[in-house]
């Protein structure tokens, strides 16, 4: 078996009819511009081909790669808890349809789509989704304003385990899009769904982004005792601060709950795992100066000693109906 990488974001800005929007504004512009230039391509992110040149590359780095397929993620608006929608908040996204008609087009793409709890359609929606081919829920709690927590949500929780869809759901600190709630990224507000029966990934293992986050990994590592529905992963564990507790994600108890994920198009550098003494100089300077970035991050993670068995376990958790994987 092949790796699947589950943690692939999708973005558009709409202009060709993908239904998706950007709003790139203060110093999430030179974000955006860093993460367009590390992709090494050059392209016009308010151009009306974006969203196909977008499509297009990350399907050259899936086929060019030891990847097999690639999750990719939508991106829901932000709601209060009401259903109302909040306008003007988030910096993009990216609809259900639109990753769902991707991996229609293109089977080496899984679609995780994205539907806020607290929406009157949300369980219409949940199920429209899971028939037309979804394997994973994706969900930014503390950017999307969703308090998993919230016995409102109980209904949506338990709907998800009835159909076995799986919850990827951001843990730990974020700096990449607009924080509503920094404190509903605690793991601690994924218990309901968790009791519900829910089989939930904890995106990044609830590790830091900047050092005045929170530390709420020891947390996610106690409740994976408690919780044997509770994975996590390692996307993004190759920048500063997200991979400081590599060591025990590739060691047991934990290492049998990872599973893998890249987070592209976020940054892949290697130095920070080189300077913890995860790899070496030679497969640093290696993997560092290859052009395919989920290549890239894959080697990384293999050479900081995930097990193989890691970057294949998301092949029993996904929601298959209507995929081959």
């Amino acid at each position: 078996m092949r790796p699947i990488d589950g943690h692939i974001h999708i973005v558009g800005n709409g202009k060709a009819g993908s239904g998706c929007w950007l709003r790139i504004t203060g110093a999430r512009r030179l974000l955006a511009a860093f993460m367009l230039r590390q992709l090494g391509v050059s392209f016009d992110i308010n151009g009306a081909d974006f969203d196909e040149l977008y499509v297009r590359h990350l399907l050259q780095l899936v086929h060019s790669s030891s990847v097999e397929s690639a999750v990719i993620l939508a991106q829901e608006n932000v709601y209060d808890e009401s259903g109302r929608l909040m306008e003007n908040i988030g910096a993009f996204h990216v609809p259900n349809d639109y990753v769902l008609g991707l991996a229609k087009r293109h089977p080496e793409f899984l679609p995780a789509v994205s539907i806020h709890p607290a929406r009157a359609d949300a369980l219409d929606e949940l199920d429209r989704c899971v028939e037309g081919g979804a394997v994973m829920l994706k969900l930014l709690p503390n950017c999307h304003n969703v308090d998993c927590s919230n016995r409102r949500y109980l209904r949506f929780w338990e709907r998800m385990a009835e159909t076995g869809l799986p919850l990827l759901a951001h843990t730990g600190g974020e700096n990449t899009v607009p924080v509503v709630r920094r404190e509903f990224a605690d793991p601690r507000r994924l218990e309901l769904p968790l009791e519900c029966g829910v089989k939930v990934i904890a995106a990044h293992c609830a590790t830091r982004t900047n050092p005045t986050d929170p530390d709420w990994f020891p947390v996610f590592a106690e409740m994976t005792r408690r919780f044997p529905n509770l994975y996590g992963d390692n996307s993004a564990f190759n920048l500063p601060l997200r991979g400081e507790h590599v060591r025990e994600t590739t060691t047991e108890p934990l290492a049998s709950r990872i599973v893998y994920g890249s987070d592209f198009p976020v940054a892949i550098m290697g130095v920070w795992a080189w300077m913890r003494g995860f790899i070496d100089w030679k497969t640093y300077r290696h993997w560092q100066r290859h052009p395919n970035l989920l290549e890239r991050d894959y080697q990384f993670k293999r050479a900081m000693g995930y097990p193989e068995e890691t970057f294949t376990r998301l092949r029993g958790l996904l929601h298959c109906k209507s995929h081959s994987i």
